[in-house]
């Protein structure tokens, strides 16, 4: 019986929610992340992208790329709600579901085992419209035999539409596309193919099994091989949620030089924390391993007081701690940067330096890391902020200074509000609950 498995990825989505529960933003370039001269994209709109911004950028080079976005902090506690509302309707339509992360899943629903393409792309329409209009937020669906060409048909489907690919069409789809797009293909694997002219999915296919198992290793080789021919049965299944991210490399030829040294494992820290955002999560621990030429391998960890998903501190912290694991002129094979301490929401620390350094392994996952207290006493407003007057209702900080700030009083089920300018003391303007932007 033919199989279908299809993969949801919500589109944009922390800006996208940002543009639900902001109304008057739903139409503009949106960056969400750190607003702090270290601050870092975790979300930008399409209308952002078109600029060149992009997710993992540097803040300032996404505004200086974007100067008509608007900024905005993250609020992981809405983005949860959202995202736990988009898959109970996916769980709810599809009996088989694999959450990948906040933001995506793979399906294989039982109605259309053996089923027609007619069949899914309705199938898929009747999902992307009930997330649209149930939960409000766009959301890109791809389908095919299996879990590789489910996820590339989403990508190329995307904004806010699907693809279905019917499995005469297949090895056509792949054989175009860059190597990267295969799973397990990363920057070291990328550069080993292109060395030996191989650049396409196609031209991976074409090379002899051995020669591909003799290049990247027996099971890495294979597995490439198979899928680059379309071929993947990997089955669909929750997944237990992961105590730690991380990325490492193996270096072709040791290196010795410090700069060489932080700056590779600057790049390491930028794929971990890919997956981390990707994952919804925040960490506390940075922990960095190296393993020199005679195969020792050395591993150092800082833990913050509380747990960030800001690039700029992570990777600064993991910078700092390769410079004390490593003597000078150390050669090095191999690093690698976890980040552990998971949380699925983040305090704003209070100060840039961590409240704690160790050199011990990884604390263990389980903590739980609160959303931002109310404000103490009188504190300035900042951006992006939730606010609540009693006569105006739920609004956000549009803008502050000199002593007045400008709140927007709309949310997800108003639509677009009114905005009122206040003296930034007003008593009646008080801090309110995030998750009543959602309108719920």
């Amino acid at each position: 019986m033919r199989r279908w498995v299809l993969h949801m990825d919500m589109d944009a989505f922390f800006a996208s929610v940002e543009q639900l529960t902001r109304p008057t933003v739903s139409d503009r370039a949106v960056l969400v992340g750190g607003l702090g001269p270290r601050g870092t994209v975790a979300g930008a709109s399409y209308q952002a992208r078109a600029y060149g911004a992009r997710s993992a950028m540097p803040m300032a080079e996404a505004r200086r790329r974007c100067p008509v976005a608007v900024v905005l902090p993250p609020r992981g506690g809405v983005y949860q709600a959202v995202s736990r509302r988009v898959f109970e309707i996916v769980r709810e339509i599809s009996d088989v579901v694999g959450q990948v992360s906040i933001d995506e899943a793979f399906l294989e629903p039982v109605e259309l085992i053996g089923g027609s393409t007619d069949d899914v792309e309705r199938f898929a329409a009747r999902l992307r419209e009930r997330v649209r209009t149930e939960v409000g937020v766009p959301a890109s669906v791809g389908a095919g035999s299996g879990k590789q060409i489910a996820k590339i048909a989403s990508g190329l489907a995307k904004p806010d539409g699907a693809l279905v690919v019917p499995p005469d069409q297949e090895l056509e789809l792949l054989t175009g596309l860059p190597v990267r797009k295969l799973w397990g293909v990363g920057p070291v694997t990328e550069s080993k193919l292109h060395r030996i002219g191989v650049y396409s999915i196609g031209e991976l296919a074409a090379l002899h099994p051995g020669d591909v198992t003799s290049l990247l290793g027996q099971a890495h080789g294979a597995e490439l091989h198979r899928l680059a021919h379309g071929i993947d049965d990997h089955p669909v299944a929750e997944r237990a949620e992961a105590k730690q991210v991380s990325a490492e490399t193996t270096f072709d030829v040791d290196i010795t030089e410090p700069v060489r040294l932080s700056t590779e494992v600057g790049g390491m820290a930028e794929h971990a924390h890919r997956r981390l955002v990707s994952s919804g999560r925040a960490a506390r621990t940075v922990t960095v391993k190296v393993r020199d030429a005679d195969f020792t391998t050395i591993s150092r960890a800082e833990t913050f007081a509380t747990a960030t998903s800001d690039l700029g501190s992570l990777g600064a912290a993991a910078r700092r701690l390769i410079s004390v694991a490593v003597p000078p002129g150390t050669p090095i094979r191999l690093v690698g940067v976890s980040y552990s301490g998971l949380a699925t929401s983040e305090q704003e620390a209070l100060f840039d330096s961590p409240a704690h350094e160790s050199e011990s392994e990884p604390v263990p996952d389980g903590e739980s890391t609160p959303e931002p207290a109310p404000r103490l006493g009188h504190r300035p407003w900042r951006a992006g902020d939730d606010v609540f007057h009693p006569e105006n209702g739920h609004g956000w900080v549009q803008g502050a200074g000199l002593g007045r700030v400008t709140v927007r009083f709309e949310t997800a089920a108003t639509g677009r509000g009114r905005a009122r300018t206040f003296q930034d003391d007003d008593p009646a303007l008080k801090p309110a609950e995030p998750l009543n932007s959602l309108g719920w």
